[in-house]
């Protein structure tokens, strides 16, 4: 698949993931989708962001979001909200968050695996056509 292509895949998934969390944010308020799959997807989110400027893939790419991801729920433990002066700023306290909590963590993880996964099947399938192509040759 072209640069370019995977670049707009990406832009598209970054798309519909941001629309989703917005969504998520803004209008639901219960005791699992947001919580939970809010902060599955929001790693998902930002892989496809980095995809975007990264289309060829970085192996390790799932590992840094998640460092990334737990890196924020680190500075949501000293409060870095406070720190600069953003309590007032609803948009990016709730980007930012303002409390921190394990279970985010664990929710990371798990988008963390999803991307694993993902690159995981998507390498399969690139190898699998290589080969078809390969034999018909």
């Amino acid at each position: 698949m072209k640069i370019n292509k995977k670049r707009l895949y990406y832009g598209i998934a970054f798309l519909i993931f941001f629309v989703v969390e917005l969504f998520i944010a803004l209008y639901v308020r219960d005791n699992f989708i947001r919580p939970y799959v809010g902060d599955v997807l929001v790693v998902v989110l930002v892989y496809c962001f980095a995809r975007i400027f990264l289309p060829e893939g970085v192996k390790l790419l799932p590992l840094y979001v998640f460092l990334f991801a737990a890196g924020v729920e680190l500075m949501q433990y000293f409060n870095i909200v406070k720190i600069l002066g953003l309590e007032s700023n609803r948009i990016l306290r709730t980007m930012i968050g303002s409390v921190a909590d394990w279970h985010d963590v664990a929710c990371y993880g798990v988008g963390a695996l999803i991307l694993v996964l993902f690159q995981y099947l998507a390498y399969k399938r690139i190898k699998n056509t290589e080969n078809s192509e390969s034999q018909e040759k």
